[in-house]
C-alpha cells in the first residue's frame, strides 16, 4: 500500500505515518510534511521524486501531476485503468491524508487582507481530496485529524479498510470542500469594488451539519430534521445535552429556542416559560425557586405543557415545584443531584443541560446569531440579528411626570420580555415579573385586551404596572387601553407622527412614559 500525505495543519501527523510504517506501508509526502517526517526517521519519498518534476511556483504546483491524480483515480477492477499505470509507470496511492491551506482561521484574523486570503486558498489539496473521494471503493481519503486513530485501528485489526470505513471518509471529505468553497465563496462575494466588505455577500452558501431526524415536523404529516451550523456558538441549543427524556419534537426545539434566548439575556436569576413561541411568564428572582414561582404566577393555565428555561443551577427546592405541572422540556446549565432525582420518575421530561455563554465581544461569543434568516418561496430574506440591548441610558423621558427608580427597572425587564414576544407586544411587569402578556395580534389594542384578560385570569392585578409595546402607539387609544388596566408607565419605541397625541395622553392621565428609539417587531 502507498499512502500519499500533505498536510497544512500537521497535528497527529508524525504518530499517523509512524502506525501506518509499522504496518509496511509506503510513504509519499510533500514539502514541508516530508522533511518533518524524515526529520523523525521516517523513511518517505517527496511527491518531486514520484512525478519527476519539481515543486514550482512557491509551492502553487507540486501535486497537480498524472502520477498523483492517476494513482488516486485509477480504478482496480478496471483492466484499461490497470494497464494505463502501468505503460506510464504510475504507482496506486491507497491511502491519501491531505488537510487544506487555513483559509477559515486566516481571513478570521483581523487585517486579512485580499493577498493573504489568496494566497491560503488551496488548489492541490482539494483537488487530491476529490480524486481520491470520487475513488472512495479503491482509496481512503483522511481530511482531519479526528479521523486518525479510528482508522489505525482499523488497519490494525484487518489489514484494509472496509468499503463502509471508505465511504463514510468520501462522504466527510466532500463535505469538507464543499465547506471549504463555501468560505471561499463568501469571503470574496462580500469584497466590494472599494476593496470594503460588505454585511451581506452578493451569493450566501449555507453549511449545516445534520444533528437529528426528527418524527415529524410542526405537524404529523409533515417530515422534518435538525441542523447545527458548521461552527455554533458557545451556550446556543444545539450545544445542549439531553440528560433523560423523549425524543425533542420540531415544537420542542422552536419553543426551547425561544425560551433560552430570552432567559439568558438576563443577568440576576430567571425563569422563562414559553407555549408556543411565546414567553407565558417571566422573571427574576433571588434564584431559580423564587424566579419560577413568580414566572409561573403570570400565566398557569398556558404553562401547562409549555417550556421552561432556568439561566441558574436547578436545585432540588425549584425541582420540586417545577414538578408539580406538567412540562414539555426544562432547560438550565446545570442540575444538582437532588433535582435530577426529583424527575427520575417523570421519564418523558426532556431535560437539556446547556452551558452559558461566558460573554465576550461578539454575538458569537454571546451565545447569538449575528445573522437571521426567514425562508420565502424560493428565496430568503436575511437579516442582521435583534441583538440590541437597552440601558437606563437610553431611554427618554418624554412625559411631565418621570419613572421611579423601581418603575425604571421594571420598565427595562418588560423591554427585554417584550423583544421575545410575537408582535403586536404587550407586556405588563412589575416587581421584576410579568403579569400580563398580550402577543401575536393583528390590532396593538387587542394585545393590550388579552394581557389584561390573562392577568385577572392568573388573579393578578395590573395596578402600578410597568407597560411595555414592541412598537409606537399610532393613537391615543392604545395607551388609554393600558392606562385603564392599571399601568403607571410605559415604554415605547416611539417615532409616530402622532407621538405628541399619545405624550400629551400620557400626561392628561397621569403616567410616565419613556422612548426607546428601537422596535422590536418579531414575526
Amino acid at each position: 500500500m502507498n499512502a500519499l500525505i500533505s498536510v497544512s495543519d500537521k497535528t497527529g501527523i508524525v504518530e499517523l505515518a509512524q502506525a501506518l510504517h509499522g504496518l509496511g506501508i509506503k510513504l509519499i509526502s510533500t514539502g514541508g510534511t516530508a522533511r518533518l517526517l524524515a526529520d523523525q526517521g521516517l523513511p518517505v519519498t517527496e511527491v518531486a521524486e514520484v512525478t519527476g518534476f519539481p515543486e514550482m511556483l512557491d509551492g502553487r504546483v507540486k501535486t497537480l501531476h498524472p502520477k498523483v491524480h492517476g494513482g488516486l483515480l485509477a480504478r482496480r477492477d478496471v483492466p484499461g485503468h490497470m494497464k494505463a499505470l502501468q505503460d506510464h509507470g504510475i504507482d496506486t496511492i491507497d491511502l491519501l491524508v491531505v488537510n487544506l491551506y487555513p483559509f477559515e482561521a486566516t481571513v478570521a484574523k483581523a487585517g486579512c487582507t485580499l493577498e493573504d486570503a489568496i494566497e491560503n486558498i488551496d488548489i492541490g489539496g482539494p483537488a487530491m481530496v476529490r480524486s481520491a473521494a470520487k475513488n472512495w471503493k479503491d482509496v481512503g481519503v483522511l481530511t482531519d485529524a479526528s479521523q486518525y486513530a479510528g482508522v489505525m485501528e482499523e488497519l490494525r485489526s484487518t489489514g484494509t479498510l472496509s468499503s463502509k470505513t471508505k465511504f463514510a471518509l468520501s462522504v466527510a471529505a466532500f463535505n469538507r470542500i464543499s465547506n471549504y468553497d463555501a468560505a471561499i465563496s463568501d469571503y470574496l462575494s462580500r469584497i466590494q469594488d472599494d476593496g470594503s466588505h460588505a454585511l451581506f455577500p452578493a451569493q450566501s452558501n449555507g453549511r449545516f451539519v445534520k444533528l437529528q431526524d426528527l418524527r415529524y415536523g410542526e405537524n404529523p404529516h409533515q417530515q422534518a430534521a435538525f441542523y447545527r451550523d458548521l461552527y455554533p456558538a458557545p451556550g446556543s441549543l444545539v450545544t445542549a445535552k439531553q440528560l433523560q427524556g423523549k425524543e425533542l419534537s420540531y415544537n420542542n426545539i422552536a419553543d426551547a429556542d425561544a425560551a433560552w434566548e430570552c432567559v439568558k439575556s438576563f443577568e440576576a436569576a430567571a425563569c422563562v416559560i414559553v407555549k408556543h413561541a411565546n414567553p407565558c411568564g417571566v422573571a427574576v428572582g433571588a434564584d431559580a425557586l423564587e424566579a419560577y414561582s413568580k414566572a409561573f404566577k403570570t400565566d398557569p393555565t398556558s404553562a401547562f405543557g409549555g417550556i421552561i428555561a432556568l439561566n441558574r443551577t436547578l436545585d432540588g427546592a425549584a425541582a420540586q415545584a417545577i414538578s408539580k405541572q406538567f412540562v414539555e422540556v426544562l432547560m438550565a446549565p446545570a442540575f444538582t443531584a437532588e433535582a435530577m432525582e426529583v424527575f427520575k420518575t417523570k421519564v418523558n421530561v426532556r431535560i437539556l443541560q446547556i452551558d452559558l455563554p461566558k460573554g465576550g465581544a461578539t454575538d458569537w461569543d454571546n451565545g447569538r446569531n449575528h445573522m437571521d434568516v426567514k425562508r420565502v418561496g424560493s428565496g430568503l430574506l436575511m437579516q442582521t440579528a435583534d441583538n440590541k440591548e437597552l440601558t437606563l441610558a437610553d431611554l427618554k423621558v418624554v412625559t411631565k411626570k418621570a419613572p421611579t427608580a423601581e418603575e425604571l427597572q421594571d420598565l427595562l425587564f418588560a423591554w427585554k420580555v417584550a423583544k421575545y414576544v410575537k408582535s403586536n407586544a404587550i407586556v405588563f411587569c412589575k416587581g421584576g415579573m410579568t403579569m400580563g402578556v398580550g402577543a401575536g395580534q393583528m390590532s396593538r389594542l387587542d394585545s393590550a385586551r388579552i394581557a389584561s384578560i390573562k392577568a385577572g385570569h392568573a388573579g393578578l392585578t395590573l395596578a402600578g404596572t410597568a407597560v411595555a409595546s414592541d412598537a409606537f402607539f399610532p393613537f391615543r387609544d392604545g395607551l388609554d387601553v393600558v392606562v385603564d388596566a392599571g399601568a403607571a408607565c410605559v415604554i415605547q419605541p416611539g417615532g409616530s407622527m402622532r407621538d405628541q397625541e399619545v405624550i400629551d395622553a400620557a400626561d392628561e392621565r397621569g403616567v410616565a412614559m419613556v422612548f426607546s428609539g428601537v422596535r422590536h417587531f418579531r414575526h
